[in-house]
This record gives C-alpha cells, structure tokens and sequence, in this order.
C-alpha cells in the first residue's frame, strides 16, 4: 500500500494527539467490502487488526455506526467488547450491559406491520429483490436485480411507503429502507460525541446515508468518505483496502501520542 495522500497524512497526525479521541467508523464499504449477500460480508483483516488496536488505547473509542440492525452487525463485525454500537441508522444503541433494547410503542409497531406489508408486496411483484426485517423498519434490497427492475422496485416501493403517515424513507446503495423511527447519522454521531466526551473524531463512510455524519462533525474532527460520489467529507480513499492504511496509520500515530 503505497503513502497517503499528504492533507489526510497531516490531518491524522493532528487528530492522533488530541485528549480524547472518539473513532466512528461504517461498516459495509467501509470496514468491509460490498457483497451481494449481506450476511456474508466480514471485515478485512488489516482493518479488524486496527480496530483492535485502536480500542486497546488510553483516551481512544471505537464505534461502529450502521444502517445494519445491532444483531447483524454484531454477527458480521465481531466487535470489541468496548466498541459502541449504533444500528439502524440511530434507531438502536448499543453502549455497554445497561443498555435497554428498543422498543417500539403499539402505534409504531402497527405502522411497522403496514410498511412491512408494503414492502413484501412489493418484493412479491419485483422477483429477486429482498426483504430485511429491522427492529424499527423493513428494508428493501436490490443489489440481485438489474438495474431497470431495481429502479421500478424502488419507485414502486416509494409509492407505497409514501402513503404511510409516519414512515421514514431513505436511500442507500441497492437499498430502500422505511423506518418508523426519525434518526440519522448525525444524530449518532452527536450523541456519541457526547456520550465519549471525545476530543475530536474521526468519522469514515460510503454511502449517501452516512452524509449526514459527516455534516455533523466538528472543526479539528476528520470525515473520509470511501469510494465515488458527491460528499461533504473534507477527505476521500477510493476502497475499503485503501481505507485499511488510513486506520493502520492512525493506529500507529495514537499509540505514539498516548503510550510513547
């Protein structure tokens, strides 16, 4: 892996010294690679190592913040005991044995029941795309589909969510997801800022979903988008095994600023 770009190189070794450093981190294109099966999906290896590393630190907080509902990205993250979660978005937390699940009020599980419907029917009209059940939403997926039935999927999907007072739609890559729940990645992003006490952070993601997190942050904090598209963080790595370097350097910086 060749050297980084000078600016993010320059950037880290500022953020690597600060007091308290929160790292918050997506997990599908980010930590790992994009698969067409979701549960396959496994971090890679140099950034898992990293991750690792970086838990292990005086004043340092990994976090992973995803659209995944927390029991997937439990599964396919293996998280340090310490790592934070977020999934869902915001919907659902995960920030240490106290933490009480979700739970949904009778007229939000009622809506959940409707969109769910909405979105089986259209799966049942599209063959091959998907259905994931969440806590707070239903997703549908479309990555298995050409694109022109991806597109009817989705505007189909939109349709019928649209009429649902109290759905929250949003897109991501091959995904449309309805949530009864309002959050997003910047709210995460804010709580766990304050949850932490962080100093600075340093916040990576791939999809139009995690914008929002990158919105939020904060002079002195590091936003690196991973991959294509239009984005409002300051940085960008073309892949998640570019990204690998990103977090390895960062390890090796931190450990430097905080052990010697």
């Amino acid at each position: 892996m060749g050297a980084l770009d000078a600016e993010l190189q320059a950037a880290l070794e500022s953020l690597a010294g600060t007091g308290r450093l929160l790292v918050a981190l997506d997990f599908d294109g980010v930590l790992s690679p994009l698969v067409e099966h979701a549960e396959d999906a496994r971090p890679l290896d140099g950034s898992a190592s990293a991750v690792r590393a970086l838990a292990a630190l005086p004043e340092t907080v990994t976090a992973f913040i995803s659209g995944r509902a927390l029991d997937s990205l439990r599964t396919v993250a293996s998280p340090e005991p310490e790592t934070l979660l977020i999934g869902s978005h915001g919907a659902e937390t995960w920030t240490g044995p106290n933490q009480e699940p979700l739970q949904l009020t009778p007229e939000q599980a009622e809506l959940l029941a409707r969109a769910r419907t909405a979105v089986e029917s259209v799966v049942a009209r599209h063959p091959g795309c998907r259905l994931e059940d969440k806590p707070a939403g239903v997703v549908l997926h479309t990555r298995s589909v050409t694109e022109p039935v991806a597109a009817a999927a989705t505007e189909d999907a939109r349709r019928e969510l649209g009429q649902l007072d109290g759905v929250h739609v949003t897109d991501g890559k091959s995904v449309l997801e309805a949530s009864v729940i309002s959050t997003n990645k910047g709210e995460g992003i804010r709580a766990l800022r304050g949850l932490t006490g962080a100093t600075a952070v340093l916040f990576a993601g791939d999809d139009v979903t995690d914008e929002r997190g990158f919105e939020a942050l904060e002079p002195g904090d590091v936003g690196i988008k991973v991959g294509e598209g239009t984005t409002a963080a300051a940085y960008r790595v073309d892949s998640p095994e570019a990204f690998t370097a990103v977090l390895a350097e960062l390890a090796r910086l931190r450990t430097a600023a905080v052990v010697g």
